[in-house]
């Protein structure tokens, strides 16, 4: 069952003229919610969020209460409490402290809406449940139904983030194998998951992976069709290996000697079982129930999961550099799909900010190493070309091990022909097409991966609004989120090619430019490089930081550093109890104070 905005028409229960009044009104405003959601939001399966109204309008306790029991069956994930009047703010308000919380109190001088809105945030303070408060800032007549621009988008905002929170509840991250060469993101944390996120922590040895391929645990018709599709649209790139001069005393076993074209072969029947494999593990299959596979079939109820990959996996065996690229994308060989968020290294908390960016847009995210800062001055020294327009302060190189979504190509177009990610359900063949032309897949570089694979391989080539995410644990325990909203930039070749070798001529680039502030950690590029929090970072398309400042706040992680403007940020009423000058340092204590939501 899909989660549900739960929308309570709240009223003033005073009878004999005063409730009778103000009830169609009342049921106006709840209509209004409701349209304006349904008809805006979509679920990451892309299908339009659902919204409920409360089978009567509530002006007391009793009311409040069959209210509440009706949404139990609705799984109902947040509420939205809307009124044009005074109300009884304690004996109204929604009690349940499992659902995120909204107010909307029509301005209006006929009856004093704001002044229960007030009175509500007040009591919602006191009881321990924050509630974001919605109030227009303008006057409006009693009966104008619109809902003005400034309401429009904060009531989207709670509904985008709530549906986010309520998607996450009751699912899994899987972790294929364990920890990557000691990153800190790679290490499992469940009590993050569990009282962030309402998230199961589920560990998968990578043996398991090796039972299904040996047992051929998997739907053989799909295995054919793939690697069919693979053969036909996944053209092999330059091999790096060739380079490499044979040397018997530094590599006496032959490691970095280029496979044949029979052993490449193998490594794409091997990676194309491992794909499907992995959908297996996370979601399930009924064709393993109909082979007699039971328990297999069920699958893990992930809605995120990680791949250890290196190292033992990955001096032995192919790397997991297409299953990541292809299960993240928004498109495979069954033609476009919800992209699957499989982090790179088993990084969970880099799948983590990928995982918001998905629920709040719809579209794939990139994952990349955060690898280097390029100042002007190094740019001319080492190209003799100095960087302008966007470049023209320096950038940062996201390049990692070939994992990225190929809707990193920026090969989509929009209807005046510029590069852009879509929500997957947009994706037409013809941007299916122009991304598989963009991305040439190229033999693993033998020094990194022994066992061989295949790196997907392309260049973004399009100036595209992003936002790059990065979540991190501090201290063991405390959550904490950094967001760069900012722009893909695509250099000129003379430029581009000679910074984009020294790192590794198999793996995708993309070059980001965060937008500056002048202050603190956005005063210049160099310092958004100096305060990241980790090696890795993703990125999502558009500049959705306010959006990610609101779903934070809503799971009780603070935002340590960002480039939102103060007017588009929008966290729960008590926040402001907190402070209203430093705010991040108020979103800290606010955190704090209440603790994750499902502790």
């Amino acid at each position: 069952m899909y989660p549900k905005i739960g929308i309570r028409p709240v009223i003033d229960g005073r009878q004999f003229g005063v409730r009778e009044d103000l009830e169609q009104q009342t049921v106006n405003m709840a209509n209004a919610a409701k349209d304006l959601i349904e008809s805006n939001l979509c679920y990451p399966d892309g299908t339009k969020v659902k919204c409920i109204i409360s089978p009567t309008t509530i002006g007391g306790g009793a009311e409040a209460y069959e209210c509440e029991t009706f949404f139990q069956t609705q799984n109902v994930c947040a509420t939205l409490s809307v009124t044009p009047c005074w109300c009884y703010g304690s004996e109204t308000m929604d009690l349940n402290p499992l659902t995120i919380k909204a107010v909307w109190g029509f301005n209006g001088t006929e009856r004093p809406g704001a002044v229960y809105l007030a009175a509500c945030m007040a009591a919602h303070a006191q009881r321990g449940l924050p509630a974001f408060s919605i109030y227009g800032h303008d006057v409006q007549d009693k009966d104008d139904t619109s809902v003005p621009a400034d309401i429009q988008e904060k009531i989207l905002r709670f509904a985008k983030c709530a549906i986010a929170v309520g998607v996450m509840r009751n699912k899994a991250y899987v972790g294929l194998g364990g920890v990557s060469m000691g990153i800190a993101g790679s290490y499992c944390n469940s009590d993050f998951f569990q009282k962030y996120l309402g998230i199961r922590a589920e560990w998968v040895d990578l043996t398991e992976i090796l039972r299904r391929i040996h047992l051929e645990i998997y739907d053989h018709d799909e295995y054919k069709r793939a690697l069919d599709w693979v053969k036909k649209n996944c053209p092999e790139g330059y091999d790096v290996n060739t380079e490499i001069p044979v040397d018997k005393e530094i590599d006496p076993f032959g490691i970095k000697t280029p496979h044949t074209p029979a052993k490449k072969e193998e490594e794409w029947e091997f990676i194309v079982k491992f794909t499907l494999i992995v959908q297996d593990i996370f979601f399930g299959n009924s064709k393993l129930l109909e082979m007699g596979w039971k328990e297999e079939s069920r699958g893990r109820n992930a809605i995120l999961g990680g791949f250890q990959g290196q190292r033992m996996w990955t001096d032995w065996l192919p790397n997991g550099d297409f299953t990541e690229a292809i299960l993240n994308s928004s498109f495979d060989w069954n033609g476009k799909k919800e992209p699957t968020i499989l982090a790179t290294e088993n990084d969970g908390l880099n799948g983590t900010g990928m995982l918001f960016g998905k629920l709040l847009t719809g579209t794939a995210t990139i994952f990349a190493d955060v690898r280097t800062y390029w100042s002007p001055e190094a740019v001319e020294r080492v190209t003799g070309v100095k960087p302008t327009g966007k470049a023209a302060k320096g950038f940062i190189h996201l390049i990692n091990s070939g994992a990225a979504a190929l809707d990193g190509t920026g090969a989509s177009t929009d209807e005046n022909g510029n590069g852009v990610m879509k929500p997957w359900w947009d994706v037409t063949e013809k941007d299916i097409n122009a991304m598989l032309k963009a991305t040439d897949w190229e033999p693993a570089n033998l020094g990194y991966f022994c066992g061989g694979g295949f790196s997907s391989h392309f260049r973004t080539r399009a100036e595209m609004p992003v936002t790059m995410i990065r979540l991190n644990i501090l201290n063991g325990t405390q959550p904490f989120l950094q967001i760069a909203e900012g722009y893909t930039i695509d250099l000129p070749d003379e430029i581009h090619k000679p910074l984009d070798v020294r790192t590794d001529k198999t793996w995708p680039t993309t070059w980001f430019v965060p937008n500056l502030t002048g202050e603190g950690a956005f005063a210049d590029v160099y310092q958004v490089m100096a305060n990241w929090g980790e090696n890795h970072g993703c990125l999502a398309y558009g500049h959705i930081g306010a959006d990610l400042i609101t779903l934070a706040s809503m799971l009780r992680i603070p935002v340590s550093m960002h480039n939102v403007p103060k007017e588009k940020i929008y966290r729960p009423h008590t926040w402001s109890a907190f402070g209203t000058d430093d705010l991040e340092a108020a979103d800290y204590r606010a955190c704090e104070k209440y603790g994750p939501i499902y502790q």
